[in-house]
């Protein structure tokens, strides 16, 4: 039985809220003043970003200048509330520079007790805006219009604006601002469109009309989810800004960032631009996804999207508060109401498309390393693998196996035999992904290389604004590279995909370098000058400028410029893929992308791309998971054991271990350095791998049923524990531990040298996965065993768990004999479901090709009902029966009423095996 030991944890509690921001009728005091700016002040990031040694020359250019006292106005703003007016990097901003624009200017430094980011320059109370000249309703909501009577410090700022609201849902509310008389840039994303308005909306709308502001309020507790009264608008043709208060700090999502799963609001500010980098804190990293998830006191949650995809940041401040700074397009925002995670989440979906469902053989173990060198050396790791029984679905090959490293081809010497490979692995029933890149090598004799020669005669590159294919460098030298946002690119992706599976035929894809990436800045002749690849304004973004490691922002594609289209690259790519797959095969398609957009989950999973063999890497890979399952891509994972350096077996063991419960599970990493497959290890450590990824196998009937949930309503499937323990302010903050869907905790080993482990349980009754012993935890810190053979797994009360008899794929799994697990709650009642189909046919649940079924367990008794059955559940057994928490040994159990042997242990759990029970068929097992 196992031991646990409890610890004492200190519990966050939520932020107060703050006083000061609202009258004494309750409302914020922007409706008793509506003509002045009552907060301001943003981020100013150069605060954060310049050397010791600016500083100090900025400090003494302005010695002289602040003996005076600063204007009453400026000074009645408190720090936190200072919205930055300045937030262009690489300036050192004089106070002449920033009174220049109308703002405040206070120098501040630690001896000041300021904390370090707080802005100098700040909006002042009554820095001008755009005014609410009318608002008229409308059959979905209200359309405004906004007058600006002041010109902005940005060039070309729009003077009148259009506001549309409409009441999409009871807990779905979208908001657009745009230029009203020329039309602007949108994202090319489908969106459901309202037809009648709200009936009964959970929120409310306020307006201030000059300065104009909105204030949103959740009905039921009158929380303000959004305040934008706080600074003023600016609606520049390449700035847009609009700053928000947040009812809490506890606010999640933004990507793809690495950093900790709940953000810090103290001066942080996060870019959103797809970049080819090593994961690293405080960069742009490869996917955009402007969507934020914030918890209000009490556990009520609600999200916001703003659909753009320009290059932008977020400016967060411990108002707290929020600022969308982007230099392009439109404001285009949905606000979900909840009043749940979960329902935000899924009320997200809606408007952003679900995931799709993947092939089962796509959630089983996969393998790849960059370096194998020669397909047959592949193919030696995939038979040791076999040799050791160890699970394996698919084998992946990365760059090495294409003939120059060139798109569509497969070196004739070293990878000669990897069509034999490929028929080898399907006829142990596993599958073959290879990686492909967007780069088309431009520089090979004419005749010679088709899918570029093909491509230029099509006109499907992107081009120079000169007309010309743009040319830049990536693994194959000089490349051009396909818009993907033209239709015909996707025929001519299409046709050479088809010729390389007549040779190769592989089952799934993997596309990488497709932020798209470039090894040199822009393109070969560098980028013209102009506002597009020199913008007035740029944020954040790694390298200081938006060709940085990519193309120039000017070049032309089919859709727009590529300013405006540049973070829609590995969405759109994958379109392509998956549509290319599913004409080939005619099965589900499996593609895995590095750069990904909000609706990506409709098309591919995605990783975590580059990461290291440390085990910072390894804990960092949590909070990056979790936050792609609020962004709507349950497919995610992150290369198990580290990318680049070399792995310890110790290492490699405990991140095999959580690598088992990545929602996509491979093991991946680069040339020159030791192979860290299981085969490659010491007995222990290999035992220890093939144990856990048996486990995994075993789970894959829950798991998959998980992914039917996701595809079907949009829920997560890898699931922070706040997402079912809102009112339990301690897990805001856990990213170490985490669900698989409502029931299965997690908890890794994520430090070198241990042999136990600690893990937060909520309140509740929590089983030990393996062995059924329960703790009853009060809302504890616990701390546990964990030897190098290990990983920590529990039951969450009340849930049953559908597994399997393992094997070394999930297509001989699949044909075992199941075993059910059913943890009781205090009251002895248990529920579970199971999705079964045959893994991989396109729409089975929206072809009625599935079973579904429901277990549940009351009164002694467990029943399995069936609602919908197929042909494929008539192959499958139930074997056995587990039931934790059984209080006393029963006397008797009957199956179906017929009385059946069964076995009963101290710790509470009983076992009933030897059933041979049809999965097509309901049935009932009771004790008594």
């Amino acid at each position: 039985m196992k031991s646990y030991q409890k610890l004492t944890t200190d519990v966050p509690q939520p932020a107060a809220s703050r006083v000061e921001e609202e009258g004494a009728d309750g409302k914020p005091s922007c409706f008793q003043k509506l003509s002045t700016w009552w907060l301001g002040g943003c981020l100013l990031a150069v605060a954060i970003l310049l050397s010791a040694g600016t500083v100090w020359v900025l400090r003494q250019a302005s010695k002289g200048r602040h003996a005076q006292t600063p204007p009453e106005k400026c000074s009645s703003v408190t720090e936190p509330l200072r919205f930055d007016c300045y937030p262009e990097r690489n300036v050192v901003v004089t106070q002449e520079l920033c009174e220049a624009r109308g703002c405040c200017f206070i120098e501040r430094d630690q001896a000041s007790g300021s904390r370090q980011g707080v802005p100098w320059c700040f909006y002042p109370p009554d820095f001008p805006s755009y005014v609410l000249e009318s608002l008229n309703q409308t059959e979905l909501g209200m359309v405004g219009l906004l007058r600006r009577k002041v010109k902005a410090y940005y060039p070309r700022d729009i003077e009148t604006l259009q506001l549309s609201v409409e009441f999409e849902t009871d807990t779905r509310l979208h908001i657009k601002i745009t230029d009203s008389s020329s039309p602007r840039y949108e994202v090319p994303l489908q969106v459901p469109r309202a037809t009648k308005r709200a009936e009964n909306p959970a929120y409310s709308l306020d307006f201030s009309r000059e300065p104009f502001g909105l204030v949103l309020k959740r009905r039921a507790s009158g929380a303000v989810l959004l305040n934008t009264t706080v600074a003023p608008l600016i609606f520049a043709d390449q700035f847009l800004q609009i700053s928000t208060t947040l009812p809490s700090t506890f606010l999640y999502g933004l990507g793809e960032h690495r950093s900790t799963f709940l953000h810090s609001l103290d001066w942080n500010t996060l870019t959103l631009w797809a970049r080819d980098v090593p994961p690293t804190e405080s960069y742009n990293l490869y996917g955009s996804h402007p969507f934020y998830l914030l918890l209000e006191e009490g556990g009520a949650a609600h999200g916001v999207f703003l659909l753009n995809s320009n290059a932008m940041e977020v400016a967060l401040q411990p108002a707290p508060s929020l600022t969308w700074r982007t230099i392009g397009g439109i404001l285009d925002f949905y606000i979900f109401l909840g009043p749940d995670p979960n329902m935000v989440i899924q009320q997200y979906q809606q408007v952003i498309g679900l995931p799709a469902m993947p092939p089962l053989w796509g959630l089983g173990f996969h393998l790849c390393r960059w370096g194998y060198g020669t397909s047959n050396e592949t193919w030696q790791t995939v038979k040791a693998m076999r040799n050791y029984q160890i699970p394996q679905d698919a084998q992946w090959n990365d760059i090495d196996y294409m003939e120059g490293n060139r798109d569509f081809t497969f070196d004739p010497q070293a990878f000669n035999t990897l069509p034999q490979l490929v028929e080898d692995l399907h006829k142990h029933g596993q599958h073959y992904v290879m990686i492909l890149d967007p780069g088309i090598s431009s520089t090979n004799p004419r005749g010679s290389y088709w899918p570029f020669d093909e491509g230029l005669r099509r006109g499907i590159f992107i081009n120079t604004t000169e007309g010309q294919p743009l040319i830049g460098q990536v693994w194959p030298g000089l490349t051009a590279f396909p818009d993907f946002s033209n239709q015909d690119t996707h025929q001519w992706w299409l046709e050479n995909l088809k010729r390389f599976h007549a040779y190769v035929p592989f089952d799934g894809l993997w596309i990488d370098m497709n932020e798209p990436s470039d090894f040199m800045d822009g393109s070969v002749d560098g980028c013209p000058a102009g506002d597009l690849d020199r913008p007035p304004y740029v944020p954040a973004v790694l390298g200081g400028s938006l060709s940085a490691k990519t193309l120039c922002a000017s070049a032309k594609q089919n859709a727009s410029v590529h300013y405006n289209v540049h973070n829609l690259y590995g969405l759109m790519e994958a379109k392509a893929t998956a549509s290319a797959l599913i004409q080939i095969r005619g099965k589900r398609p499996f593609v895995i992308s590095r750069s990904t957009f909000p609706s990506q989950g409709r098309y591919s999973g995605h990783w975590l791309g580059d990461n290291r063999s440390e085990w910072k890497d390894m804990s960092w890979s949590i909070p990056g998971l979790l936050s792609f399952s609020l962004f709507g891509i349950p497919l995610v994972g992150a290369d198990i054991c580290g990318f680049s350096g070399t792995s310890s077996e110790e290492l490699c063991a405990r991140w095999m271990q959580l690598g088992a419960f990545y929602p996509f599970a491979r093991n991946h990493n680069t040339q020159n350095e030791k192979a860290q497959d299981p085969t490659a290890f010491n007995s222990e450590v290999r035992t220890a791998m093939k144990e856990v990824l048996l486990t995994r196998y075993a789970l894959l009937p829950f798991l998959y049923t998980l992914f039917h949930r996701a595809h079907l309503l949009g829920d997560t499937v890898m699931r922070p524990l706040f997402f079912e323990f809102p009112q339990d302010t301690v897990t805001y903050s856990i990213d170490k531990q985490f669900l698989w869907g409502e029931s299965l905790l997690v908890t890794p080993v994520l430090e070198p040298g241990a042999d136990s482990v600690i893990g937060y349980f909520p309140r509740g009754l929590w089983y030990d996965y393996y062995t059924g012993s329960s703790v009853n935890s009060s809302g504890e810190m616990l701390k546990m065993a964990a030897p190098l053979d290990h990983i920590n797994l529990h039951i969450r009360e009340g849930a049953v768990l559908p597994t399997q008899k393992p094997e070394t794929t999930s297509g001989a799994s699949r044909g075992n004999p199941l075993r059910l697990v059913a943890a009781l709650s205090p009251n002895a009642v248990a529920w579970g479901d199971l999705f079964w189909d045959d893994g991989e046919s396109l729409d089975t649940f929206e072809k009625d090709n599935y079973s579904y079924l429901v277990f549940n367990v009351t009164q002694n008794v467990f029943t399995s009902t069936v609602l919908h059955a197929n042909v494929e559940a008539t192959y499958v057994t139930v074997d056995t029966l587990t039931v934790y928490g059984v209080r006393g040994p029963p006397t008797r159990v009957t199956v179906n009423g017929e009385e059946h042997p069964f076995s009963y242990l101290d710790n509470q759990v009983l076992t009933v095996s030897d059933l041979h029970l049809s999965l097509s068929q309901g049935f009932s097992i009771r004790w008594m």
